[in-house]
């Protein structure tokens, strides 16, 4: 039976917080709201745009406006790949995993059809047999049935399956899904993420602690 990994998308395979801040920055502009820094967009990221949406908003004390959201995700779309880019090691490892067997998909709380256009624009879509977005299911990460449906739609199996990703909702996910989980260091997460999951320093170490979580 074939092995297939989950991978997050955000902090995980891409970093792509440069242009999430830009785009959220343009965005609290046409409020007159002074730009955010880096660390605090990054804290942002993890749980969904309209969370993202709604952690800057409050950060400022501005009351909730339901045009934000559909504003800011045809900005970023427009944007989504401007200075974001694949994390150091990440194509190397997948291809590598191609290589050994591994079919792969993306588990991600970013927008479907976002998360589509970063990684066509990056020349990664053609890697991954699934992609299941933040809104393509009824429920996201931390809820398992996120990460089942993704692995369902890439034509795998729990019994022979992994998750991947740099924040506790993966790692939280990936758990109840009942898969064995690898917490990225690299990302956006903070150590304690992890929650006594395997970390990979380095994206080139992915294969072979993969091998480890789900042997041939």
């Amino acid at each position: 039976m074939q092995r297939t990994v989950i991978f997050d998308l955000d902090g995980t395979l891409v970093d792509s917080v440069p242009d999430i801040h830009a785009a959220l920055d343009r965005l609290m502009a046409t409020r007159g709201q002074p730009p955010f820094s880096r660390e605090k967009v990054t804290r942002f990221i993890g749980d969904g745009v309209p969370v993202l949406i709604g952690r800057a908003f409050a950060a400022r004390g501005l009351p909730e406006d339901p045009t934000a959201l559909p504003a800011f995700i045809a900005d970023y779309e427009a944007h989504a790949a401007v200075e974001t880019r694949p994390f150091p090691g990440i194509p190397a490892a997948l291809e590598r995993l191609a290589t050994e067997g591994w079919a792969m998909a993306v588990c991600t709380n970013k927008p479907e059809a976002a998360a589509r256009l970063l990684l066509k624009a990056l020349g990664l879509e053609g890697c991954f047999a699934a992609l299941g977005g933040g809104d393509s299911f009824p429920v996201r990460k931390p809820d398992p049935r996120h990460v089942l449906a993704t692995l369902e739609a890439a034509g795998g199996d729990a019994a022979r399956a992994v998750m991947v990703g740099d924040h506790h909702n993966d790692i939280a996910a990936g758990r109840a899904a009942g898969l064995p989980v690898a917490f990225c260091a690299w990302g956006y997460g903070t150590p304690e993420m992890a929650d006594g999951a395997p970390v990979a320093a380095r994206a080139e170490a992915l294969p072979g602690m993969l091998e480890q979580l789900v042997p041939r």
